[in-house]
C-alpha cells in the first residue's frame, strides 16, 4: 500500500505540470491529476499510475469537486501546484480589452481557486501549495504588460494567502520562470528570430526545460523544506535578477 503524500497538480497535462507529476511519481507520491483535456490528461496519468480528474480550473465548482474527491479516495491533500495559465506578449496599446481580461482569467482564477480549496482541505493537517508566476512578475520585460499584470497578481495572493495561514503550516510558494521550452510557448520557440531574441535575454544563455522548473516545484512540495513559505524562486537563468554582458 502507497502511503507517500497526495499530491493535487492543476493542469498536469502541460509541459511544467506533466514534468512535475513524473517527478512526484519518482519520490512515491499518490498524485491526483487534473486538466481539462480528459485524453492528453489520461496520457500523462496513465504512465504514472496516477488518478486522473478532468477539471476546468476557471470553474470553481469543478476545482471544489476535485478536492472532494482527493480527500474521499485519498484522506487529505498535503500538497497542491497550479500549472495553469497563457502568455500573451503584445504591448499594451495593441491589448484588447477581450485580451487582458482573458489573460488575468486564465492565470489568476485557477490560483485562486485551487488555493482557496487546498488551505480549507489542510486546515487541520497544513500543507504546501506551489503557484506559478513568471519572471515577468520580477522585471520589468518590454510587450509583457497583460501577463505581468497576472502573474504579479499570482505572486500577491500568495504572499498574503502565506501570511495568513502560516500559523496553520500551510506554506505557499511561487515559481518564477523565465522562457521555457512547451507546447504553450510553442509560438516562440518555434520561431528562430524569436528564440534568438528570447535566449539572449536570459544571462545564462538558454531557455529552460520544463524538468529544471519542475525539481524547483518539487522542492517547494517536500515537507523536508517546510520552513519556506511567502517565497519567490526564480528558474529563470538569471532574467529577473542579473544584466547579460
Amino acid at each position: 500500500m502507497n502511503n507517500g503524500p497526495v499530491h493535487v497538480i492543476l493542469g498536469a497535462s502541460g509541459g511544467i505540470g506533466a514534468a512535475l507529476a513524473r517527478t512526484l511519481h519518482q519520490t512515491g507520491a499518490r498524485l491526483v491529476l487534473a486538466a481539462r483535456d480528459a485524453q492528453r490528461l489520461h496520457d500523462v496519468a496513465a504512465p504514472l499510475s496516477a488518478d486522473a480528474v478532468p477539471t476546468d480550473a476557471l470553474v470553481s465548482g469543478e476545482v471544489d469537486a476535485l478536492f472532494a474527491h482527493t480527500i474521499a479516495t485519498h484522506g487529505r491533500v498535503d500538497g497542491v501546484a497550479v500549472c495553469v495559465g497563457s502568455i500573451l506578449l503584445k504591448p499594451l496599446h495593441l491589448t484588447s480589452d477581450e485580451e487582458f481580461r482573458r489573460t488575468l482569467e486564465q492565470n489568476v482564477l485557477p490560483a485562486f481557486h485551487a488555493t482557496r480549496a487546498a488551505v480549507r482541505a489542510m486546515q487541520e493537517s497544513g500543507g504546501s501549495i506551489v503557484l506559478f508566476a513568471s519572471a515577468a512578475s520580477e522585471v520589468g520585460l518590454p510587450n509583457h504588460e497583460a501577463i505581468s499584470a497576472a502573474k504579479s497578481a499570482v505572486v500577491g495572493l500568495a504572499r498574503s494567502t502565506a501570511a495568513t495561514y502560516a500559523a496553520k503550516h500551510i506554506r505557499v510558494n511561487v515559481v518564477a520562470p523565465g522562457l521555457v521550452r512547451t507546447a504553450m510557448s510553442a509560438r516562440i520557440t518555434q520561431s528562430a528570430p524569436a528564440l534568438a531574441a528570447s535566449t539572449a535575454m536570459h544571462p545564462l544563455g538558454r531557455i529552460g526545460e520544463a524538468d529544471e522548473v519542475a525539481r524547483a516545484a518539487a522542492f517547494l512540495l517536500d515537507p523536508a523544506n517546510s520552513w519556506i513559505t511567502g517565497t519567490v524562486i526564480g528558474i529563470d537563468g538569471g532574467l529577473a535578477q542579473l544584466r547579460g554582458r
